[in-house]
């Protein structure tokens, strides 16, 4: 029989006990449906995950006692750090959800010049907290044990700064594809655009910074096919997909 597997954040520790927030314990009861002395795999992000056992499941509380740690890695030995030019509604959600499905390391959210969506700083945090609680059901689901990093929310033109490893930038007037380059030291930089791709003035700015522009194939992709695509590639070429 199949264990869930919950997030949780908190300091896990065998022989612990922790008492799950609202939102884990109401998954836990209304929607897994588990019940008292029930199994569940518990992961905090930070490596490895913990087998517990739930010593109550009530209407007000849900409790679980750690009783194992199991080592486990599943991560790429490619670092993959991914900047994602922000699109309109589940477009976005959706390529956060696969990058991490994908094995992404670490992704930022860019502001860009055809970018739509406008952002005051309570607006920043909540879109920010949103797509934080993406990552963590991806990885969950995905069966991670560390949960990728989330970047503030950035413009385009302060990212691309100082950024290191092989820097590529997804065009599709690029005469390059990612099979002609390498990877340095295991790591990739790839970055993205959102609807209607990246303005000429963009361009030269990440062509500035060092990062090379690449195609993926003939044809034109949607903002979230092309990261999609490029995350497989290299994972394909470099990663753990070979």
């Amino acid at each position: 029989m199949r264990v869930s597997r919950l997030y949780v954040a908190e300091s896990l520790n065998v022989g612990g006990r922790i008492e799950l927030d609202d939102d884990a314990a109401h998954y836990v009861r209304s929607v897994l449906r588990l019940k008292q002395d029930q199994s569940i795999v518990l992961f905090n992000g930070h490596g490895g995950e913990y087998l517990g056992r739930f010593s109550e499941v009530s209407r007000k509380t849900v409790r679980v006692e750690i009783e194992q740690f199991i080592e486990r890695n599943v991560e790429s030995p490619l670092a993959i750090n991914l900047g994602l030019g922000i699109s309109r509604g589940d477009r976005m959600d959706w390529a956060v959800q696969k990058a991490v499905e994908l094995g992404v390391t670490c992704l930022t959210p860019l502001v860009t010049e055809r970018c739509v969506i406008k952002f005051n700083d309570d607006k920043k945090q909540q879109r920010l907290q949103h797509w934080q609680h993406i990552v963590q059901h991806a990885a969950e689901q995905s069966g991670r044990t560390y949960c990728p990093e989330i970047g503030e929310i950035t413009h385009l033109r302060d990212w691309v700064i100082g950024q290191q490893g092989l820097s590529v930038f997804l065009d599709p007037y690029a005469e390059q594809s990612l099979a002609d380059l390498k990877p340095v030291n295991s790591r990739v930089t790839l970055l993205s655009g959102p609807e209607g791709g990246f303005s000429e003035q963009e361009r030269q700015i990440a062509k500035t910074a060092g990062f090379v522009p690449v195609r993926m194939g003939a044809r034109i992709l949607r903002t979230e096919t092309a990261v999609l695509s490029a995350l497989t590639a290299v994972q394909t070429l470099w990663g753990d997909f070979r």
